[in-house]
């Protein structure tokens, strides 16, 4: 949920507040992704052409996928991932999987707690094993990257940067330090490259 709504008139100006606080390639890999022509979500027709190559990502990486939506259980219940949600959704469940240590990917919302779609939250939060700034920031790299997977594939993960509030006080610096510190813990893990920040079809290296 956005915290602070970007008026479209508005978008330009806020982008180029943001961009001045980075340094490259910081700066390069933002410029990727802000495109204001893909600041909202795709049509109907569109959208089901997004929703059937994130599911085909999911399986790339061995992800089994699940009729039905999160809400009748979990969005990922350690083997096999819900698929009657959004395309965005699923790439950030992807995201997620890629960056889970081994142990995590076979639990319930990888070990994270219940996420905002789960249906059954008690059992979600039960499961959980990762917990405060380590659970924040793993959350911040699954955004990231769910948005860096949706820009690879020709999807409006502009939308979803706005959504998450990557922009969320843009005019001050520690904005665009959060968005840099992110991207190098990407790096380090292996899941982009390093030059220009494509998110890779690998999973995550141990730090």
């Amino acid at each position: 949920m956005i915290l602070t709504a970007i008026a479209p008139d508005r978008l330009p100006a806020v982008i180029g507040q943001f961009a001045a606080f980075l340094d490259e390639p910081s700066r390069a890999v933002f410029g990727h992704i802000a495109d204001p022509n893909q600041a909202r979500r795709a049509g109907a027709a569109t959208a089901i052409r997004h929703h059937a190559r994130a599911c085909a990502l999911a399986s790339e990486f061995g992800m089994a996928l699940l009729p039905g939506s999160p809400a009748l259980d979990f969005a990922w219940n350690g083997r096999a991932l819900r698929r009657a949600t959004e395309a965005y959704v699923l790439l950030h469940e992807v995201a997620h999987f890629q960056i889970a240590s081994p142990e995590r990917r076979l639990i319930v919302d990888f070990g994270l707690g219940a996420g905002p779609e789960t249906g059954d939250r008690s059992a979600g939060d039960h499961a959980a094993i990762l917990f405060g700034t380590a659970r924040e920031t793993e959350e911040a790299m699954a955004s990231l990257l769910g948005v860096l997977w949706e820009v690879e594939l020709g999807q409006p993960g502009f939308a979803s940067f706005l959504d998450q509030n990557w922009l969320e006080g843009a005019e001050r610096p520690g904005a665009a330090a959060h968005f840099s510190a992110i991207l190098a813990a990407l790096r380090r893990r292996g899941v982009i490259d390093e030059r220009h920040g494509r998110p890779q079809k690998r999973l995550a290296i141990a730090t």
